[in-house]
């Protein structure tokens, strides 16, 4: 039989299939299926046809009622809800609960950080002026950066309190970190808020989100809040820049000047010290001697009570031994003569001082005085009188030594 046969390729009896035979053997898989033994009668075609149709609703209902089961990690929460209402929450293990329509169930991860991000979107570069632009109290406006983390305290809460789920509670969520932000940088001045106070602002900042999502009973718990970037505006960023190297400016002096003040003052405090100290000894110095004098000065009192020419006569020997001592010429007025004797005592002393070679040779002779004038009597010449000029020295030397 050649391939353009128009017989070729057909069965013989070749026909629609049968539907009877069809259902037999669609009933005895199944039946093979569920166990049952193959029995040597063929059924009865809709015997055949209940039985089909019965085991496919059994499997059927078996697949519905496995679609109730489900997961919930340890990291999560299930919601049940009852015909769209809330029943229970599940704990974490293999749960079960009615199939749909008539039960679901929600999964909620508790642990899982959500991020929101006010003033920007993805990038720093990429900002969004009517979120991050605001005003200070000093009113000056700067430009806010902040991202915004949050995880789900309570599943419940968090999938009923909000309208669609985690978008609208992401929406309040940021919506609150926007108003927060906003008040916390009106309350604080613009210098403030671009250096020191970042950590401040933030850690009110989030303390001000977790008090209105409270309020909201949102079910959220906001685990941090991240300032950032904080600068000013573009169009005075400049402006801004020599604002901050004048206070940088500022403070390096200040720092100078509390180097010199510390340099300083302590010399000055020490020097102080000191001066006080030594008006302090003077003052004693003083007062001792002055106490001193003053007994001294009783003491001599007394005696001079006892015997006063004595007394007298010895004061005064002892002032005029004081004054001739400091003195290197002396001046002999002789009583009863007109004549006034001087006596060279720095000559004759640097002449007898030790090693010199004259000292064991006889003094020589004063030269003779010059002529006296009309107006004063003429001194008696040493040259005239050695023999007198030599009594006289050893008069007085033996007079002084007397004194002494």
């Amino acid at each position: 039989m050649s391939q353009h046969d128009p017989k070729w390729g057909r069965r013989p009896n070749d026909g629609p299939p049968d539907l009877d035979e069809l259902f037999r053997k669609l009933n005895q898989k199944l039946a093979r299926l569920l166990g049952a033994k193959p029995s040597g009668k063929a059924p009865e075609p809709r015997a055949a046809f209940k039985g089909g149709v019965g085991a496919a609703l059994g499997v059927v209902v078996a697949l519905w009622l496995a679609s109730g089961f489900y997961v919930v990690d340890a990291r999560e929460e299930g919601v049940v809800l009852r015909l769209g209402r809330y029943h229970h929450t599940a704990e974490a293990g293999l749960q079960w609960h009615l199939p749909y329509p008539f039960e679901k169930v929600e999964i909620v991860n508790l642990t899982e950080v959500r991020s929101i991000e006010v003033g920007y979107r993805n990038s720093a570069k990429n900002r969004v002026p009517e979120e991050s632009l605001m005003l200070t109290e000093d009113q000056n406006i700067i430009d806010v950066q902040l991202s915004v983390q949050y995880d789900v305290r309570d599943a419940r809460a968090f999938l009923f309190n909000n309208a669609t789920g985690d978008r609208d509670a992401k929406d309040i969520v940021k919506q609150a970190a926007e108003t927060a932000i906003r008040e916390i940088v009106g309350r604080n001045k613009v210098d403030f808020v671009l250096n020191e106070g970042r950590a401040q602002i933030a850690a009110e900042t989030q303390r001000l989100i977790q008090s209105v999502v409270d309020r909201y009973a949102l079910g959220v718990h906001i685990a941090k809040v991240n300032i950032n970037d904080v600068q000013p505006p573009g169009e005075v960023q400049a402006a801004f820049e020599d604002a901050v190297k004048a206070g940088q400016d500022k403070d390096k002096l200040r720092n100078e000047g509390l180097a010199y003040a510390n340099d300083v003052v302590p010399k000055a405090e020490g020097l102080a010290a000191r001066l006080t100290e030594e008006a302090e000894a003077y003052k004693q110095r003083v007062v001792a001697r002055a106490e001193g004098d003053a007994a001294r000065f009783k003491q001599v009192l007394s005696e001079y009570n006892k015997a006063p020419k004595v007394m007298r006569d010895r004061l005064y020997f002892d002032m005029m031994q004081q004054i001739m001592t400091s003195s290197s010429k002396v001046l002999v007025d002789q009583k009863g003569g007109s004549n006034l004797l001087y006596l060279p005592l720095d000559k004759l002393i640097q002449s007898t001082g030790p090693g010199n070679g004259a000292a064991a040779a006889p003094a020589s002779p004063a030269p003779a005085a010059p002529a006296p004038s009309r107006a004063e009597p003429s001194a008696p010449s040493a040259a005239a009188t050695p023999p007198r000029e030599g009594r006289d020295v050893t008069r007085g030397r033996d007079m002084f030594g007397a004194e002494r």
